[in-house]
């Protein structure tokens, strides 16, 4: 079995392998039971260090794709025979459409994160290990009100590759970027407030808004970022208290906010005394050269997350703002929360300390640049239309040949792909003909087919 590892590239083999063997089973179909080659004998074929064979081996085996038997015997595993989902997958799957009990186990195109395959545990592992070794306190104890003060120094130096210039004492780490939204949400705005929101947008962010009783405005969003037309008519009719904007890789479309739209924007919220939070969870996934607000004013409150990038489990993200927006903040977690995770930030300041994080994100931005690339190429090959052309990040915005989206999903559904709500990403609940596909599952056989499929079953015009 032929696994075809680039030495040169900045997966590691470890993953590499992991790939490669998940390609194989689904592309192939190898039905379960399916002995695979000897980890030797992989080994030997391939020039591989038998330790990294076994070791991706065992990681399928924990992903449920193949079973262990005999020592180093792997087979492929059997599928789920219940329909139980999981607990804590339903939230996780409330932007994808609902499409039977084997919903879990199909290829969800619209998810909003990366896929288990992509996740790497190596350098995670090994900041865990240190922590347990070195800081006994940071297993039994809370982290400081603020957040642990070498988290915190970590993040001030890495925002200044966004050219945001933010001491640590106007850093205060949260449990992601959702929790950091519910402080602003709860601290800073009234109940029947009203703010104004991107359309398409993050349908987390709209669900914590109607938790808290708070009236949206829609703002339309273009390739270049919120529409500054439409925005100052919104400001001077609803008189909103303040405006979330999703700069760098936007959920859902993926485009990037340019330089003019965001000096107007700025310029428009300051004129109309509008308070605005920068929501940048997903900025890891491009380049430091993009746009952010929070560089360009001060005032503006600043919300980013390593959990996209590294782990969904290890939450941590962060706000960045003024000394009285934090300080208040800082009670309502303390109230609410107690404190964050000192175990959790203690690893993620090992992994920004030693470069492990950096180098982590550079190879998820190869990654996804490659893959961009190569799905564009096969949506305009499939005749769907893209919404802009995102350079990186993992969402395209892209609307398929077929209006009709109970086809469509009749179509996903025989390739085994589950497609994002059609409702989900509009603050009004209005169905889009767009849907949100992840690049980092865009790649899978399963999705080819379905994009092509898509143009082959459109309705020809007579």
């Amino acid at each position: 079995m032929e696994l075809r590892i680039d030495r040169q590239a900045l997966v590691p083999v470890v993953q590499q392998i992991v790939d490669a063997l998940t390609g194989w089973i689904r592309q192939d179909a190898v039905q379960p039971g399916t002995r695979l080659p000897s980890v030797r004998q992989l080994a030997r074929q391939n020039l591989l260090s038998q330790s990294s064979v076994n070791e991706a081996c065992l990681r399928l085996v924990a992903q449920g794709l193949l079973a262990s038997r005999h020592g180093s015997s792997f087979f492929v595993a059997p599928p789920p025979s219940s329909g139980h989902v999981p607990a804590g997958q339903e939230r996780q799957q409330g932007n994808l459409a609902e499409d039977g009990d084997d919903r879990q186990w199909a290829l969800k195109l619209g998810c909003g994160g990366l896929p288990e395959s992509w996740r790497e545990s190596d350098d995670l592992g090994y900041a865990i290990r240190q922590v347990t070794r070195t800081d006994m306190a940071g297993l039994f104890n809370y982290s400081t009100p603020l957040g642990l003060p070498a988290l915190r120094e970590q993040v001030s130096r890495r925002l200044k590759q966004f050219n945001i210039e933010a001491d640590q004492n106007l850093i205060l780490t949260t449990t992601g970027a959702t929790h950091g939204l519910d402080l602003i949400v709860r601290t800073l705005l009234e109940p029947g407030a009203c703010v104004v929101v991107e359309s398409p947008g993050y349908p987390n962010l709209f669900d914590l808004l109607r938790l808290y009783k708070i009236k949206m405005v829609e703002l339309p969003r273009t390739p270049r970022g919120p529409d500054v037309d439409a925005l100052q008519g919104l400001l001077e009719t609803h008189r909103p208290s303040a405006l979330f904007v999703n700069s760098a890789c936007h959920n859902p479309t993926g485009s990037n906010l340019v330089p003019a739209v965001a000096q107007r924007l700025l310029q428009l919220a300051r004129q109309h005394a509008v308070l605005v939070i920068e929501d940048d969870a997903y900025g890891d996934f491009q380049n430091s050269a993009r746009t952010r607000l929070a560089a360009l004013d001060a005032e503006v409150v600043y919300v980013g997350s390593f959990s996209k990038t590294l782990s969904s489990s290890l939450r941590v993200g962060f706000v960045v703002a003024g000394p009285s927006v934090i300080a208040r903040l800082s009670d309502v977690k303390g109230v609410t929360s107690m404190g964050g995770s000192r175990f959790c930030e203690s690893v993620l300041a090992n992994l920004l300390a030693n470069g492990a994080y950096r180098k982590l994100v550079q190879r998820q931005r190869q990654r996804l640049g490659v893959d961009t690339a190569a799905l564009l190429q096969v949506l305009e090959d499939a005749d769907w239309e893209v919404f802009g052309k995102p350079a990186g990040g993992l969402f395209i915005w892209a609307r398929p040949p077929i209006s009709d989206y109970a086809g469509l999903q009749r179509l996903a559904k025989r390739f085994g792909v589950q497609l994002s709500s059609p409702t989900a990403f509009s603050p009004s609940g209005a169905h889009s003909d767009w849907l949100r596909i992840n690049v980092a599952y865009a790649r899978d056989p399963r999705a080819q087919g379905f994009f092509r499929s898509a143009a082959l079953d459109r309705p020809q015009v007579s």
